[in-house]
């Protein structure tokens, strides 16, 4: 099913393309175009392409090939006394391809705190899955959730309950490294991602952050700081291990430490 900001890259790209000679399709080893009509017949086919399809990814990959006959264009004889016009036509491709990539990033990130949804986060689950299970390489998941966060909500507002969980992303992204990724995945919960970490320096991660967040709280609209915990699950990738399994095993986790009195890390079995 498509998403709204799926629908909004297509009902760009579309808008863009009605009522305007385009372009062509065409395999990877197609030979490139050389005049005026033959450039004409192949914009057609390539616009066609793009209302047909729903994949961005597939889209930009058009563009990219547009862009290269375009600037081909510009040293034909041919096309010498049009120059100014294929510029144009250039400089609106590469436009609307900025476009495409800046949605296609929208579509992977939390609005509010700047963390991946859980779109982003499967995306880069399957990448660092397959690089662990590649290279027998260590990776460590990590569901967090923020310790009474409704009564949080409830004596300080939503505003303030909002401002908080931006507030963990913030301090994630300080304290994590480049390779590591924090996720929304639901409310006040949240997933990270720790390749090549074993299971010992994930909990040093882990209960680093935790001790930074508490040491680093807001203050409420008097000035008060209102110290706020997270507990948290980690479980060890086995080899192989799928995404709903992984998490599975971190959310037990979490569960347990929520149990034995929250402000805690628990290991996954």
């Amino acid at each position: 099913m498509q998403t709204s900001d799926e629908k909004k890259v297509l009902q760009l790209v579309k808008s863009s393309t009605t009522g305007k000679k385009k372009i062509s399709t065409g395999g990877k080893n197609r030979k490139p175009v050389s005049g005026a009509d033959e450039y004409s017949q192949q914009v057609e086919q390539y616009a066609n392409r793009i209302r047909e399809t729903s994949d961005i990814n597939e889209i930009i990959e058009i563009l990219d090939t547009v862009m290269g006959e375009t600037r081909n264009l510009r040293y034909s004889n041919e096309m010498y006394r049009a120059q100014e016009q294929v510029q144009l036509a250039e400089n609106r491709i590469e436009s609307l391809k900025q476009e495409l990539e800046q949605l296609r990033e929208m579509i992977h990130y939390d609005p509010m705190t700047g963390a991946l949804n859980r779109r982003g986060l499967d995306a880069v689950y399957q990448r660092e899955a397959a690089r662990a299970d590649r290279n027998e390489n260590a990776l460590c998941a990590v569901m967090l959730d923020l310790d009474d966060f409704k009564r949080i909500n409830d004596s300080y507002g939503h505003q303030f309950g909002d401002d908080v969980l931006v507030h963990l992303v913030k301090l994630a992204k300080k304290s994590l490294r480049l390779s590591d990724v924090i996720a929304r995945y639901g409310g006040e919960e949240f997933v990270i991602l720790l390749p090549d970490t074993t299971l010992e320096s994930a909990v040093w991660v882990i209960q680093r952050l935790q001790n930074s967040f508490l040491k680093k709280a807001l203050a409420d609209i008097d000035g008060n700081a209102v110290p706020i915990a997270f507990s948290g699950g980690i479980a060890f990738r086995q080899l192989h291990e799928n995404q709903k399994s992984l998490l599975k095993r971190a959310d037990e986790a979490l569960y347990q430490a929520k149990k034995s009195g929250k402000n805690r890390i628990m290991i996954a079995s």
